[in-house]
């Protein structure tokens, strides 16, 4: 380095706290957030994240299915698809009520999947800084917790999508017999 200019002592120290000071680009915290939608289910707060959603629909028309499993409610048309509908309350053993025309259908779509989950309320999109992402709640036990992402201390509860909508037990397929 050239020092035509002389530096003092104490500009030359300033100069190296600063150097020193100045955390590191790999060790800076991650600004990585989460969208999500987040809904209602039997008064609990739920969240998914939004790149999975496709799109969020009113709750009607649906026609059950024989020989499913009781969380799948049956199937609904929208717009010319036929769309298979889960109720997660059902399926996590919540409290259930009835049907009423507030409830909604979140379209979840990932790879070649697409599947809709009956919500009671849909509450809105926000987002959430991954650091705020617990693993669990000792109150989340059984089903519940084997499709968790993580949640709040705010009690958000959210959902992997990813392996509700890759697991075996939950998709029903249709095999013929040749």
């Amino acid at each position: 380095m050239n020092h035509s200019k002389s530096l003092s002592p104490q500009e030359v120290l300033a100069a190296r706290a600063r150097e020193l000071a100045r955390v590191p680009e790999s060790e800076r915290p991650s600004q990585v957030s989460l969208e999500l939608l987040e809904f209602r289910l039997a008064h609990e707060r739920y969240a998914v994240e939004a790149r999975y959603v496709r799109e969020v629909h009113p709750f009607k028309e649906l026609t059950p299915l024989p020989f499913t499993p009781p969380f799948l409610l049956g199937i609904v048309n929208l717009r010319g698809r036929i769309l298979p509908v889960m109720d997660l309350k059902k399926f996590f053993d919540l409290p259930e009520g009835g049907l009423t025309d507030l409830h909604r259908i979140i379209v979840l779509q990932h790879a070649d999947v697409e599947l809709g989950l009956l919500a009671d309320l849909s509450v809105g999109v926000h987002m959430l800084p991954v650091e705020d992402l617990q693993a669990s709640l000792p109150t989340l036990t059984g089903v519940r917790a084997e499709y968790l992402k993580g949640v709040t201390r705010e009690r958000l509860i959210v959902l992997d999508v990813t392996r509700i909508l890759t697991d075996p037990k939950i998709l029903v397929q249709d095999e013929l017999e040749t």
